[in-house]
């Protein structure tokens, strides 16, 4: 099976699944990287692996129909069968959504429903929860539908909130686990879509 990771950042958690897949953890293969970030190490790190891998942001694409259809072009260039978003920061537009439906999968750094939504990612996630005197928080990864953080649930996991916690503290914690986690839930991922249905539970 052949994975497309869509990351806006250092790429820590595509790191993750490239390994994974190598590792034979994960019974499919990285093949395509997409980052609306020119300078992400997301695109640095499918370079060095010498992974297919495309800048497309508003910036080198302002008409909108023109992203989609070119994002559209090298998804199907490449055949992907599966999507996932591991820090990507731009909403997924609906005609990709409607493409590969039921394909595309997002992690996110909190036990959603809460701490979801737009704006809540990246270190606002870890304030809101340290605010709101939380005792545990976690790791979702989840079916991506037209709603920020909405879709379907697939697998989540706990991460305990310490007394001691800073934001960027229990943000460190979380993404050691993230790591761990994306990958068992991947090739789980993988291994239902691999069935006759080729549904996730």
């Amino acid at each position: 099976m052949k994975i497309a990771v869509f990351a806006s950042h250092e790429g820590t958690d595509l790191q993750a699944i490239i390994d994974g897949c190598k590792n034979g953890l994960i019974d499919a293969e990285v093949t395509l990287v997409i980052s609306n970030n020119e300078d992400s190490g997301a695109l640095r790190r499918a370079k060095k692996e010498q992974i297919e891998n495309y800048y497309i942001s508003n910036k080198n694409y302002p008409d909108e129909e023109e992203l989609v259809n070119k994002t559209l072009e090298v998804l199907n260039k490449s055949k992907i069968d599966i999507i996932f978003l591991a820090g990507y920061l731009k909403k997924m537009p609906e005609k990709i959504i409607k493409e590969y439906k039921n394909k595309i999968f997002n992690i996110h750094p909190a036990l959603l429903p809460k701490y979801g939504g737009k704006g809540m990612y990246g270190i606002n996630v870890h304030k809101a929860v340290i605010e709101a005197k939380e005792k545990e928080t976690g790791i979702t990864i989840h079916k991506v539908d037209e709603n920020y953080d909405n879709g379907q649930i697939i697998k989540q996991t706990t991460v305990p909130v310490k007394p001691e916690d800073t934001p960027e503290k229990l943000a460190a914690r979380v993404l050691e686990k993230e790591h761990i986690f994306i990958v068992e839930t991947l090739s789980e991922i993988v291994e239902n879509l691999k069935k006759p249905k080729g549904k996730v539970r």
